[in-house]
């Protein structure tokens, strides 16, 4: 009897991380439900291109800053509570959008705003896993989790076959009923780790004792350029191919996936490499490559084999940076703050992505060439090494060293 109860509590952290993983893809394809629609919304409504843009734009902007207050919460009321909380919430406007929302802008905007919620959840996943797992196993945990981004690919290879199957409702009732049957599932199965830190804090104190902490402006400069680049490709990198390279758009397409996909994969590596060698040696390396990288496809080389090379390179070391940073919040954050933390970057890396693909669309327009727009990148990404290889590394060696089973 001693052995089966020691046998499942050792099986209890990997069935939580399983747990968090699929609620974070679940309430992330809810998230991603309007982008692969807008061009219908465009012709159907008759939109411009800046309508379009905003539509898109406002459930990603929700989302990200409403992981601030989320992570706070998350601090206080821990994922056992947040989880299904979240994931309910997210029910009702997948729900307005499908079967009451697609006839008016000004009805898709206000369900594209309470859509957002679905993009909190990244808040509560990370302080709910960190909990679950000793120091030296958090950066593989973590990066697991964070994997879970990945639910933005189901929504964006899913939802317009199942308008053309079903009907405009179709993925809206679909994502909706698999939110409803997550959220259920988590009520009655997942559980906050034993022992974990709770803090009493006012919520608004504590977000201000987050603010002040060195920890979070430094991982939000670093998560704004691992996983906002990330999110810029993911965005624009289509755009890039098509009018750099001339690719039909199923071909830039295709290709975006695999960048995409790539760099998911690489996320769980990036936390993997960061319990094994420390998370700073990690990110220098990540920032190094992406450096070298975008400064060779500034020079605009051939797509086959060069450019392709340095986007996939750019991809595994975005992933693995985005898992890195992560794991560095865990070594480093107070365990009391580790989802006010969590909000924080979290926030940071979302908004982040907005910023280039505005910056290339931007440059391209006037001299006609991206070349520029990479090689700010690349500048960017040696910038940031350098604050990796300084600030970042000196915090993170005056924090004491933990053992296996602290914390």
């Amino acid at each position: 009897m001693t052995n089966t109860t020691t046998a499942m509590t050792n099986r209890r952290p990997a069935l939580m991380l399983s747990l968090a993983t699929v609620g974070f893809a679940v309430n992330f394809w809810a998230w991603a439900l309007l982008s692969p629609l807008g061009p219908r919304f465009k012709d159907l409504l008759g939109l411009s291109a800046g309508q379009q843009a905003l539509l898109v734009a406002v459930p990603v902007i929700v989302g990200s800053l409403g992981r601030i207050p989320v992570g706070a919460l998350t601090d206080r009321f821990g994922g056992r509570v947040m989880f299904p909380l979240i994931s309910a919430a997210t029910i009702v406007p997948v729900l307005f959008i499908g079967l009451y929302g697609q006839t008016s802008l000004p009805a898709l905007l206000i369900g594209g705003f309470f859509l957002g919620i679905g993009g909190t959840v990244f808040a509560v996943g990370v302080p709910f896993v960190n909990a679950w797992f000793p120091p030296h196993r958090r950066g593989l945990a973590i990066g697991v989790f964070g994997a879970g981004m990945g639910g933005t690919a189901i929504g964006a290879l899913t939802t317009v076959p199942l308008v053309r199957a079903g009907g405009a409702a179709t993925p809206f009732l679909l994502t909706a009923a698999a939110l409803a049957g997550y959220a259920a599932v988590a009520w009655l199965v997942l559980r906050d780790a034993p022992g974990r830190s709770v803090t009493s804090e006012p919520l608004l104190a504590r977000m201000a004792a987050t603010a002040k902490l060195t920890i979070t402006w430094q991982a939000c400069v670093l998560y704004a350029v691992a996983f906002g680049g990330y999110v810029a490709f993911s965005v624009y990198l289509p755009a890039y191919l098509q009018a750099g390279y001339g690719l039909e758009q199923a071909d830039a397409a295709n290709r975006m996936a695999g960048f995409v996909a790539l760099a998911v994969l690489a996320r769980p590596l990036g936390g993997w490499l960061s319990d094994r060698f420390g998370p700073v040696r990690v990110l220098t390396g990540v920032f190094a490559v992406i450096a070298v990288m975008a400064g060779v496809q500034a020079l605009t080389p051939g797509l086959m084999p060069v450019g392709t090379i340095a986007f996939l390179t750019m991809a595994a070391a975005l992933g693995a940076g985005s898992g890195a940073t992560f794991a560095l919040v865990a070594l480093v954050a107070p365990a009391d703050k580790v989802g006010s933390v969590t909000g924080l970057v979290g926030a940071a890396g979302g908004l982040g992505g907005f910023v280039p693909p505005l910056v290339m669309g931007f440059l391209y327009g006037r001299l006609g060439s991206y070349g520029l727009g990479l090689a700010l990148l690349a500048v960017t990404a040696a910038l940031t090494l350098a604050l990796t290889v300084t600030a970042v590394r000196a915090l993170a060696a005056r924090r004491p060293a933990q053992p296996a089973g602290a914390r």
